[in-house]
């Protein structure tokens, strides 16, 4: 049979190495089975390269407004290709030391490289990237192999040439004018951080809006900042063709309802319309694990239909982020060893990081609406109104919280730091707390989080003036 683990890894992305650091703590044998790069998604093309370059771009974006802080403003002289290596010597740095392989082979995680199949539900056959084969058996399996960008159904795209998260920061002659197609998290981030680096910039979101799933009076915000800032932003636009015309790739498109077609043209395509998970050869279908569109079936422990084979992360269509997937690779590993239940989080806080960020936890204002119909009441408070947002030139964006029978079910911010500010707010609804109760937490003057409290207070206020009555008078 081979070699024989507690557990095997399949995949080291955000999971997998969270699963590994884990379980090796509680002196498990394992074993991770990676065919590619450690660190996944998240060091080489999602988050760590995304936040480098938005880095770049607004210290772009800061020259060319320091007279908002008193300081001469001038056009920054932009060396694109050296922006792009500074973001491939941060990915580096992770990789030689938080993410090294050596680090969790001294952990004492093994560490193969190769392709992995599930052969039974306790067997791993690897095809080992230097040749051969070999079979590990294992009292658990962690699936956590993730997901890659899904590629739409446009006419010639294929033909001529698209770049995705997956090689548009390994570039070494960045492009000079680019469409983006999409209106998510990636297609936002990455299409304003072009425009800040002179990148003439198109966007085609297919929508009425972009970030669906975000709070609409929020999104309406960051669009009116998006176009300040110089992208062209085509909302209800869908792709339908891709040609090439000499050094250009032409992208025709359908405006509205009625579907009038109209043109642009850029150097590159970015494609950036969700993720599609990485399932393919698993062998999992025939061990009688579901696998649909949007991931591995799996209940609310991560275990598959084979009670010994569990899946994490984007390759299970939770949440698609890397804290996610740390969390519910953490919750396995436990549920696999420890008694009791290792129940998933399944409230988890997301941002999108733009300038200024869009934070989320919780329901949207519709949907609270749709689940507590008139027991819902939405809270705002604008930047305008905070004195560091005054004092940072930064007053553009709000704080937006839902309640719902006077408990807080959503949050939402529209701020510099947003996913910094947002974990208050994501701890008050998961230990199920009104929005007066905040009012009893001194916040720190001057931050942004005083507008927290200022909300906070606000709803003690009111409550209090139904208790007029009970104030005692000279």
């Amino acid at each position: 049979m081979g070699s024989g683990f507690d557990l095997v890894i399949v995949g080291m992305g955000s999971a997998g190495m969270t699963a590994a650091e884990f379980a090796t703590s509680l002196g498990l044998a394992v074993a991770v089975v990676e065919r590619g790069r450690v660190g996944g998604d998240c060091l080489w093309t999602g988050c760590v390269p995304s936040k480098a370059l938005l880095a770049s771009a607004k210290a772009a974006h800061t020259i060319r407004h320091a007279d908002a802080y008193g300081i001469g403003a001038g056009e920054p002289e932009i060396d694109l290709a050296r922006v792009w290596r500074r973001v491939r010597e941060v990915q580096r740095s992770i990789a030689d030391t938080d993410d090294d392989p050596q680090r969790y082979r001294e952990m004492g995680v093994e560490l193969i490289e190769g392709v992995a199949t599930l052969a039974g539900p306790a067997e791993v056959r690897v095809e080992l990237t230097g040749g051969g084969t070999r079979t590990l058996a294992a009292r658990f399996v962690l699936v956590c192999t993730g997901s890659r960008p899904a590629v739409p159904d446009v006419d010639g795209l294929v033909e001529a040439g698209f770049l995705t998260s997956e090689d548009l920061f390994e570039l070494t002659s960045p492009p000079r004018s680019v469409v983006v197609i999409g209106g998510g998290p990636i297609a936002i981030e990455m299409a304003q951080a072009f425009a800040r680096l002179g990148i003439d910039t198109t966007v085609l979101q297919q929508g009425p809006r972009i970030l669906p799933r975000d709070e609409p009076a929020l999104t309406a915000i960051l669009e009116g900042r998006l176009r300040a800032e110089g992208v062209r932003l085509h909302l209800d636009a869908r792709a339908v063709s891709v040609r090439v015309e000499g050094a250009a790739k032409v992208v025709t498109f359908e405006r509205g309802p009625g579907g009038a077609r109209d043109e642009v043209s850029a150097e590159e395509v970015l494609v950036a319309t969700g993720r599609r998970p990485n399932v393919d050869g698993l062998g999992l279908e025939e061990l009688g694990i579901e696998v649909t569109a949007r991931g591995v079936a799996v209940d609310d422990r991560s275990r598959t239909a084979v009670r010994s084979v569990y899946a994490v992360g984007d390759v299970a269509g939770r949440h698609l982020f890397t804290h996610a997937a740390g969390h519910e690779a953490v919750r396995a590993v436990r549920d696999m060893f420890f008694p009791g239940r290792g129940t998933v989080e399944d409230l988890v806080p997301w941002c999108t990081f733009t300038d200024p960020e869009l934070a989320h936890v919780g329901a949207t204002s519709a949907e609270a609406e749709e689940r507590h119909g008139t027991d819902t009441d939405v809270w705002r408070i604008d930047l305008a109104h905070n004195d560091r947002a005054r004092a940072d030139a930064a007053t553009e964006g709000a704080i937006v919280v839902v309640t719902a029978k006077g408990r807080i079910v959503g949050a939402h911010v529209l701020a510099p730091a947003a996913g910094e500010l947002v974990h208050e707010l994501a701890l008050a609804i998961r230990e199920g707390m009104q929005l007066g109760d905040l009012a009893g937490l001194v916040h720190v003057y001057p931050t942004l989080a005083t507008s927290v409290g200022a909300l906070a207070a606000e709803s003690a206020f009111e409550k209090a003036q139904r208790y007029r009555w009970l104030v005692r008078r000279r």
